[in-house]
């Protein structure tokens, strides 16, 4: 791959590309600068990414609405409705794993400069729509990070054997096809996202970010589930029996009850863990419940007012995708990610040179350029690919990190000298071999509130031991 010095960070000089050019490592001091200038943040440009995202679900739910009325004018049998739905449930679904970029960025504080921007944003465009929250999925992801690999601390690995979807790596292209098949099987889906969604939201009892001396308690997680799925059902079942008007009151009144409760709750009895939250647990539940307050109110007008089954619309094109497309493209990525791969510092993941839709669908937000995220997750998403080329000058990087191109197929057809496609990096010739290296990303708090340093300090040294 060309690596045009200038280009990939901004900072470097002309000397720097003269040098890359000749195949010369920058000096140490001129790649600090370059990582620098490409850790910068903005609290704007993510804006413009986001739009695009809702701007597809609008598109993709707006048409497929109008594809309904243009079936149904036709005098044309239900039927006919399937291929457009099943577009948009992909569409959504791919968008809605862009929400989990939008997530992703948040964690690592990279989303916006300004902290509470960040978080904000993170939880009311991007987590909330989902139901999830930001600091939730921070203590599940950023451990990820820091213990990259780690049977027993990275909690992406507990994740897929308790939902029963870890592989045994390596793997052959014919098993990864059926493994991905299998996901087909619609409960394999419903199985992965909620035990996806137990992790995010209840945290795991050996994540090592977690303070086990105050876990808190679960009923405040079991109110929001509760009034997240019970306010819908009375919102329905009020409008069927024609009593549209009451649907308003009863969500009310369950809001305010809600909201009243974690008004008045100790906030001990909420999770508390070694990476602060940059919003009070007490405003992010508060204002979850909010959130869906406002959707569910609004749907329920709709329905009310007659302009359409907006209920309906919501359970097929939004909760249908939550539980099939998105969790679909989440396992695509998932153990491509990571499977089939060590503990060492560049070769715990690689990158990943796919096609658009791909790239939308399964490697939101610079997901693709995940070596070199993982290496500086400090650094935006829609840097990464700078931050890649600045790395190609360095010698280990070079040889040791895999760049994968095609999914499923290479797009140069059999060249011999190609870089592998997703599937293939997951065989036996590319399987790890056993080397002892362990990597422990200790800069993946940089930007993080860290309570208690100490017991974190703790698990690195464990971690490394191999304990």
């Amino acid at each position: 791959m060309t690596v045009d010095a200038g280009s990939a960070a901004g900072g470097l000089t002309a000397r720097d590309a003269v040098d890359a050019a000749a195949g010369a490592r920058p000096r140490p001091a001129r790649r600090a600068d370059a990582i620098r200038e490409l850790k910068k943040r903005d609290n704007y440009t993510n804006f413009a990414h986001i739009g695009f995202v809702y701007l597809v679900i609008a598109v993709s739910i707006g048409l497929t609405i109008w594809s309904y009325s243009a079936v149904a004018a036709a005098g044309l049998d239900w039927w006919w409705n399937i291929p457009m739905t099943i577009l948009c449930i992909a569409a959504v679904g791919a968008s809605q794993h862009q929400f989990g970029g939008v997530i992703h960025e948040g964690t690592h504080f990279t989303l916006f400069e300004n902290k509470l921007l960040n978080e904000g944003v993170s939880d009311w465009l991007g987590g909330f729509p989902i139901y999830t929250s930001t600091f939730q999925y921070r203590l599940h992801h950023l451990a990820h990070h820091q213990f990259i690999n780690d049977p027993l601390r990275d909690p992406d690995w507990a994740q897929l054997h308790d939902s029963g979807h870890d592989l045994d790596f390596p793997i052959t292209h014919v098993d990864m096809l059926k493994e991905l098949a299998k996901q087909l099987w619609l409960p394999n889906l419903f199985r992965y996202m909620i035990v996806r969604a137990r992790y995010s939201a209840l945290g795991a009892d050996n994540n090592p970010y977690m303070d086990r001396e105050r876990k808190g308690e679960r009923l405040p997680t079991l109110m929001g589930v509760i009034y997240a799925v019970t306010a819908p059902i009375a919102a329905i079942t009020l409008i069927q029996t024609g009593h549209g008007d009451w649907a308003f009151a009863a969500l009310g009144v369950m809001t305010a009850a809600v909201v009243a409760y974690f008004y008045f709750l100790d906030e001990d009895k909420l999770p508390h863990a070694h990476v602060e939250t940059m919003i009070s647990h007490r405003t992010t539940n508060i204002s979850r419940i909010v959130f869906m307050a406002i959707v569910y109110t609004a749907l329920t007008a709709i329905e009310v007012a007659g302009w359409g089954p907006a209920w309906n619309y919501y359970g097929l094109l939004w909760i249908l995708p939550l539980f099939t497309a998105f969790p679909l493209f989440m396992i695509m990525r998932q153990w491509v990610q990571h499977g089939n791969a060590d503990r060492g510092r560049y070769t715990n993941t690689r990158v990943f040179l796919v096609n658009p839709f791909i790239r939308y669908a399964v490697f939101p937000f610079g997901m693709d350029y995940h070596l070199p995220h993982h290496i500086y997750a400090s650094v935006p998403h829609y840097k990464l690919k700078g931050l890649h080329e600045l790395l190609l000058q360095d010698p280990q990087y070079r040889d040791k990190g895999i760049v994968v191109e095609g999914y499923f197929n290479s797009p140069h057809g059999e060249v011999p000298e190609r870089n592998p496609t997703v599937i293939e990096v997951l065989g036996e010739k590319y399987a790890p071999k056993p080397n002892g290296e362990v990597y422990v990303d200790t800069e993946t708090l940089e930007y993080a509130k860290v309570s208690d340093r100490a017991a974190i300090q703790r698990e690195n040294e464990a971690s490394s031991r191999g304990e």
